[in-house]
């Protein structure tokens, strides 16, 4: 097999000509359909390609740690994606979507008030990344937030938004292990679960110092 020595191209916004684009739905999300050429890997430009796509905007997802009592809180709703799938209800990380006058860590520690009743102390960014990108505009940042999680418990949500979000207390090994059976299945909180599984001495370390 031979491989490439070529260094990667690094290609660019600028490097894409928007032809048109144009709103087919405006709701609750958006759906835009784009008209666009890009540059060739190989040199050139291509044809017009039409791609529809979903818009989301910027969100962000924050997982819930106790660094003293080694425990997670993790919340529980239903999800449209999944109305019909084998259950709606999704174990999730608290998140929420960014508005233009806020920054992510204003959403996160908004969004842990709302959807788990508790207030978040440290903020430790892990990563951001797009869930979909191949149709969906939503990029993710991703972070830890300390918490104390014995005041951790019931229900929340806005009424209004027509959340009934329930709160779950688990141990940092026991949230691991439903990663690894499946029982998680959104992606941002496999992610965070993960990552905290790989760094959770030093992030002890950190902030019980």
């Amino acid at each position: 097999m031979q491989h490439s020595n070529r260094s990667l191209i690094n290609f660019t916004k600028e490097d894409v000509k928007i032809i048109s684009k144009k709103s087919l739905f405006s709701g609750f999300f958006k759906m835009i359909k784009y008209q666009f050429s890009h540059r060739l890997f190989d040199g050139g430009w291509s044809e017009p390609i039409e791609r529809e796509m979903f818009e989301r905007g910027h969100a962000v997802a924050v997982l819930p740690y106790d660094p003293i009592l080694d425990q997670v809180v993790i919340i529980e709703q239903i999800r449209v994606g999944a109305l019909e799938h084998e259950s709606p209800w999704q174990l999730e990380i608290v998140a929420g979507i960014i508005d233009r006058d806020e920054t992510a860590e204003d959403v996160a520690r908004r969004e842990m008030v709302e959807e788990a009743g508790i207030e978040v102390n440290h903020l430790e960014k892990i990563t951001s990344f797009y869930p979909s990108s191949g149709g969906c505009s939503e990029k993710l940042d991703v972070y830890i937030g300390e918490v104390d999680a014995s005041k951790a418990f019931g229900t929340h949500g806005l009424d209004y938004e027509g959340e009934d979000i329930r709160v779950h207390v688990m141990s940092r090994e026991e949230a691991y292990q439903r990663v690894k059976s499946g029982q998680f299945e959104n992606g941002a909180s496999i992610i965070a679960l993960q990552w905290l599984e790989l760094n959770y001495s030093e992030i002890v370390s950190k902030w019980c110092t």
